[in-house]
């Protein structure tokens, strides 16, 4: 265990930015897929100075990024050893929780017994769509329908999701969320990881464009790291969509932001307030794979990489040597790989801390050894809760 106990650390998941494929990556078709190196080659190469000092070049081969000899943080990356490359099993492991049963996947749609229940229990007139589908293509082909019908737009992905899409103020932005919450409550016996509300405005197919007004339903997870922060006494808060993928459990504070700006901004503001007390900042920045990765957008996707390279000075700043910032991610989303879905990497750690003598760690084998090293920053016995990561914490300098 550590010497001296850390007061504040934050750790953010840069939503999709995967480092090249993981071991396993055949298993789900994606070998070859690399995230930061293929946008990177895609458009000429990206600079990403700031988290080049850090040692974000040591992961891989990135065009325009260089490899550190002496990197200013604690630099590796982690394979995941839960089954499935979605959104909560990734957040989950990054909690200490190895999902080994995979939440189902709907490719073909959702069992008709389940779209009626939907429809009688929701007083809904039917449904639209029920496949497999970009969001921003269905809404394309569905949402005039929709507007004209008062069906809702139901679909999937590669993610185990159950998708509601709606008119946010035709339909109605309340309303959406009260047939979701029906929806959330029917999927559950069929091992659905997430119910989302997608609403959308425009006029017509031409116009039609999502909100931010996203509300993610997630299961219930098992006990994990934040219920121990939580009832250890340490703020645990939550910016972007990391209240919904943990289902509003064990969060003390939060900003449910909607773009990775605004949860960059959140998560300096939490920072500067909370310069006294032992917190936790766990942060989702949401762009890299909602409006880049999915949508095969290398070239926007490079350019939200540089937006928050950018800010990270100012994070940075903030820190003391009782503090520590971690960057990570949850899964991949190259953006140049075939299809529109997820793809099985490596995620990059970044963990900087003026306490650190920084240095490559190499690979590990799971996302809960993030989990595993803050309970020993803030030196809670691991007996608390059965983790399955190692701790990548390393010595302070002398």
């Amino acid at each position: 265990m550590i010497s001296k106990p850390f007061k504040r650390i934050v750790v953010l998941v840069a939503d999709g930015l995967g480092v090249g494929a993981a071991p396993d990556a055949d298993l789900y078709g994606d070998e070859g897929s690399d995230t930061l190196g293929h946008l990177a080659s895609s458009v000429g190469g990206i600079r990403l100075p700031n988290l080049e000092k850090l040692g974000l070049g040591n992961l891989g081969t990135f065009e325009g990024i260089c490899p550190s000899i002496h990197p200013k943080a604690l630099v590796g990356r982690m394979a995941e050893k839960s089954r499935g490359k979605d959104t909560t099993t990734g957040h989950w492991e990054l909690a200490g929780l190895v999902t080994e049963t995979p939440f189902r996947l709907f490719y073909e749609g959702f069992p008709e017994e389940l779209l009626q229940s939907f429809i009688r229990e929701a007083k809904l007139p039917g449904i639209l769509g029920n496949k497999a589908a970009s969001g921003t293509e269905i809404i394309k082909e569905l949402g005039e329908e929709h507007l004209k019908t008062g069906k809702v737009i139901v679909y999937t992905s590669g993610d185990s999701v159950f998708q509601v899409a709606a008119h946010e103020t035709v339909f109605g932005l309340e309303r959406l969320y009260q047939v979701c919450e029906i929806a959330r409550r029917l999927t559950i016996p069929y091992q659905v990881g997430r119910v989302i509300a997608r609403p959308f405005i425009g006029n017509s197919a031409k116009d039609f464009k999502r909100t931010e007004h996203r509300k993610d339903y997630s299961i219930q997870p098992p006990k994990n790291c934040l219920d121990v922060l939580h009832e250890s006494g340490i703020k645990v808060i939550s910016v972007g969509k990391i209240d919904d993928i943990f289902a509003h459990r064990a969060i003390t504070e939060g900003n449910h932001t909607g773009n990775n700006p605004d949860s960059l901004k959140a998560t300096l503001d939490f920072m500067q307030k909370n310069r006294r007390e032992k917190a936790f900042i766990f942060t989702n920045l949401v762009d890299f794979d909602q409006l880049y990765g999915h949508r095969r957008d290398p070239k926007g996707y490079a350019h939200s990489l540089s937006e928050m390279d950018t800010y990270f000075p100012k994070l940075l700043t903030e820190l003391t040597e009782d503090d520590c910032l971690i960057l990570t991610a949850d899964h991949g989303c190259d953006p140049t790989f075939k299809g529109s879905d997820h793809t099985r990497e490596y995620v990059p750690l970044v963990a900087y801390s003026p306490r650190f003598e920084g240095m490559y760690l190499g690979d590990r084998d799971s996302f809960a050894d993030v989990s595993a090293s803050l309970l020993e920053a803030y030196q809670i016995p691991q007996s608390q809760l059965s983790l399955q990561g190692r701790s990548f914490l390393c010595k302070p300098k002398r």
